[in-house]
């Protein structure tokens, strides 16, 4: 993995992707309606999700400089959630009837991770910080890994390469929206409370323990696979939760509604926050999280990054009015 000096556009977002280009972004196209007023087959398909009281954060943060606690709660309306983040070939409908164009397409070039950049494909330089991305030109939702890596597409998984301007235009136009964090975190606990994952409190680790698709390994130089992925999973792979939602972490990351902000007197944490206005608020990690270097595979931990970033490990999953 090849180091370099040079800078890509924009700020980096922090460990777990780079910011790209917010302060050169193209004119956003407007949203885009369905020619039909029947209901999205992703809402038909979506789980409904109780309201009353719910939990966010943590009290035992592992991550606190990200604001992950204090554990509170809040009262949530019902809602319908989607038991999936939104897949490829979801997208693919979506742009087929509507002809959208995706920021990395307007752009022309998205990041990817280095172990996914193909030999043909030009992409020698890492960014600085978080060298393991590249800049890909030609990299899309259809061109994961940038051009004629038609093999690495696959109907079934989520889609990647959106950014949150893009994800909220296929949320206008399928008549949903992105979740509240409170909402995702609602849904992600499935019944069981104040705790870490999904399934419980027991860690995932690199021995006999995958409940989801994150990294094992030593990162970012070797990913043991040991879950059964080196990328992402199928949208329904692993076991789903108690309220019947699966991959709520790992896998990719899951834009949210919300922007990114953490409540502190800290001037350190107010002068990371200037830096980072205008970002949007992610949950969940991805199958390149791991402990040892980006443990927000877990229901309380967040991330932020700015609207219009683009990666191999970001989609997104719709909620619905009920």
């Amino acid at each position: 993995m090849e180091r370099s000096d040079d800078h890509t556009d924009g700020p980096t977002g922090g460990c777990c992707a780079p910011a790209s280009r917010q302060a050169a972004a193209p004119a956003i196209p407007p949203m885009p309606d369905r020619a039909t007023a029947a209901p999205h087959p992703l809402r038909a398909s979506a789980l409904r999700v109780e309201g009353g009281r719910a939990l966010v954060g943590t009290a035992t943060p592992r991550l606190p400089q990200d604001g992950e606690s204090p554990l509170r709660r809040v009262t949530l309306k019902p809602y319908l959630l989607s038991p999936t983040t939104v897949t490829n070939a979801d997208f693919a409908a979506f742009i087929d009837a509507t002809g959208y164009r995706t920021e990395a397409e307007r752009f022309g070039w998205s990041f990817v991770f280095w172990a996914q950049v193909p030999p043909h494909v030009d992409a020698p330089h890492g960014v600085v910080g978080v060298e393991w991305w590249r800049r890909v030109d030609g990299a899309d939702w259809r061109n994961i890994n940038g051009p004629d890596t038609a093999e690495a597409w696959h109907p079934d998984h989520p889609v990647v390469h959106v950014s949150w301007n893009d994800a909220r235009a296929f949320a206008h136009w399928a008549g949903g929206r992105l979740p509240s964090e409170a909402e995702w975190e609602h849904a992600a606990r499935g019944g069981l409370g104040d705790v870490a994952y999904p399934w419980g409190d027991t860690d995932p680790d690199d021995r006999d323990f995958q409940p989801c698709n994150i990294w094992q390994g030593d990162f970012p130089a070797r990913n043991l696979g040991l879950d059964g992925y080196a990328t992402t999973a199928p949208a329904r792979a692993f076991a789903p939760n108690g309220y019947g939602f699966y991959n709520m972490v790992g896998n990719v990351w899951e834009w949210t509604a919300e922007p990114f902000r953490i409540r502190s007197v800290k001037r350190a944490v107010q002068a990371r926050m200037a830096q980072m206005k205008g970002y949007k608020l992610s949950k969940g990690g991805s199958f390149l999280c791991h402990a040892s270097y980006c443990w927000r595979y877990r229901i309380a931990a967040r991330s932020g990054n700015s609207p219009d970033s683009t990666t191999t490990h970001h989609g997104f999953r719709l909620a619905f009015d009920v």
